[in-house]
């Protein structure tokens, strides 16, 4: 696994001193074509933002924002409802990261119907700025078609 230090600073999450409490140990686990089981194993190379002993932060291949950050737990995990407790850990080291950030989107999804594409858990934290043109789903006029107003 290879870290590099990004080339611009608002192009990555700087290191914290702080942890907001004890973490258990976690022996990584894998399967078999997992991209980020790779990852995570040191057989395929990312460019590391934070690491913790639970947890890994590293930065997209193709970003959509200055920023973009993917973080995936150590423990092969399909999704965000297969083990609430590997899920909850995630999700309390993308906070971390959010908290150093300003205005973000924390994003994860579930499923082939929810565009899950890689069926590891992982959560997309992206920084955003007004004016960024990154439209969401549930932005005005990204309304999908099954949409029934709600009132």
């Amino acid at each position: 696994m290879t870290t590099e230090v990004p080339a611009s600073p608002s192009a990555a999450v700087p290191p914290s001193p702080r942890t907001t409490r004890p973490v258990r140990p976690v022996r990584p686990t894998r399967t078999t074509e997992c991209p980020f089981c790779d990852i995570v194993a040191g057989t395929a190379p990312a460019r590391v933002v934070r690491e913790w002993p639970d947890v890994l932060a590293i930065a997209p291949t193709d970003g959509v924002t200055a920023g973009h950050t993917l973080v995936i737990p150590k423990t092969h995990v399909a999704d965000v409802g297969v083990d609430p407790e590997v899920s909850a850990a995630t999700m309390l080291r993308a906070a971390e990261l959010a908290a150093e950030l300003g205005p973000c989107n924390i994003i994860t999804s579930r499923g082939r119907a929810a565009t899950q594409s890689v069926f590891h858990l992982h959560l997309h934290l992206l920084p955003r700025r007004g004016g960024d043109g990154l439209a969401l789903p549930w932005s005005p006029g990204a309304r999908g078609k099954d949409h029934e107003a709600v009132t």
